[in-house]
């Protein structure tokens, strides 16, 4: 059974540990996790990909071991930043509210996943699965020392994944794709009292902005998802006031949904280019493919049916930015996400998360596992 009081002198405890990403490391939190399920006598690897960004990996083993399920929170967080009234590394209680960073994103999330496996191995709990517990590195930077390498190098194997980062007792079943861009127009330099004789790579990058805004994709219906977007996110160029710009570069933010792909957009933006100048590059800078999952897929099933067996109800949901969701994609391994956060608390100031919410996470969790089985 899910014990309220250590759970919330877990999640005291982990937001104690400075895990800031970047500004500190992860190697203490780290320490913390595998201590603690070394304790409950759960088998435990620690992995880095670069030093004291460690990644613990544990496993509770079931005498039916056909399959695996992980569960995996992160352990790094966003840096604190100015403008908190309570001290982030604290763990302030106010009324029902634990206040510090990281109580929502995502060390109560890790609290909940923590308590969830104690209580499991405390009530000799036979899962029908292996059940995997993957505490990682770097999520807040894009996951290149955590997730993505455990999973490229088969360090981490799994035949489903449910990430513990959400809020409010959401499941995430779907998400844009994420497409970022740089994109380079060269012109013709010459004296600003002259402009007649160069081309103007700065007029030439704004008319191509404001096309860009103008034009609208086709795409799929998502009914969990708003419309594709644009955001132009930077753009430079020019060397003095009084010569025409013989170079501009912007960067763009492509967000697009499932059923459409990176390959259109490409082509999409390139003929939109093509209107003003054929004299550009494009470099991709990242790409994340977009996600689906059906919502009568057994995951999602099984933690409806957690969530409701505590009469909690449970929201389908969408995520307009991207998560490590598409990771587990790539690897062909059917993924949701879900948490139990405060919605709108991740990344400010004073960020806090709800004790009751954390409490009835923990056991929504808890039945989650006890009660999932695999479809042969």
């Amino acid at each position: 059974m899910v014990n309220k009081k250590r759970l919330i002198e877990t999640i005291k405890r982990l937001i104690s540990i400075d895990s800031q990403n970047p500004g500190s490391n992860e190697s203490r939190i780290a320490l913390f996790v595998s201590s603690y399920l070394k304790g409950l006598g759960v088998k435990v690897k620690t992995y880095a990909f670069s030093s004291k960004r460690e990644n613990v990996i544990a496993i509770l083993k079931s005498r039916r071991p056909n399959k695996s399920l992980l569960i995996t929170p992160h352990l790094d967080t966003v840096p604190a930043g100015v403008n908190w009234k309570t001290d982030p590394f604290c763990a302030k209680i106010i009324g029902n509210r634990i206040y510090g960073l990281g109580a929502t994103d995502c060390k109560g999330n890790l609290a909940c996943a923590l308590e969830a496996v104690n209580s499991i191995v405390e009530d000799g709990v036979n899962l029908d699965y292996n059940l995997v517990l993957a505490a990682t590195a770097d999520e807040e930077s894009g996951s290149g020392l955590g997730l993505i390498p455990l999973l490229r190098r088969k360090i981490l194997k799994a035949d489903a994944a449910v990430v513990l980062d959400a809020d409010e007792f959401e499941i995430v079943i779907t998400q844009k794709g994420l497409m970022h861009l740089k994109v380079k127009i060269a012109g013709k330099k010459a004296h600003g009292a002259y402009p007649w004789l160069g081309v103007n790579a700065i007029d030439l990058a704004a008319k191509v902005i404001v096309e860009l805004k103008k034009q609208h994709q086709r795409h799929p219906k998502n009914k969990y998802l708003k419309n594709p977007t644009i955001n132009i996110g930077t753009i430079k160029g020019g060397d003095k006031v009084n010569v025409v710009s013989d170079w501009c570069e912007f960067e763009l933010d492509f967000r697009f949904l499932p059923g459409q792909n990176a390959k259109e957009l490409l082509n999409f933006l390139r003929k939109v280019i093509a209107k003003y100048t054929d004299n550009f590059k494009i470099e991709i800078q990242g790409l994340q493919e977009p996600y689906y999952i059906d919502p009568r897929h057994p995951l999602v099933n099984s933690l409806v049916s957690a969530f409701r067996s505590l009469e909690i109800k449970p929201r389908i949901s969408g995520s307009e930015g991207a998560t490590v969701i598409t990771f587990f994609k790539s690897m062909g391994i059917p993924a949701i996400a879900t948490g139990f956060g405060t919605e709108g608390c991740a990344h400010i100031a004073d960020e806090y998360a709800s004790l009751e919410n954390l409490y009835n996470g923990a056991r929504v969790l808890e039945e989650f596992l006890k009660t999932y089985q695999f479809i042969n």
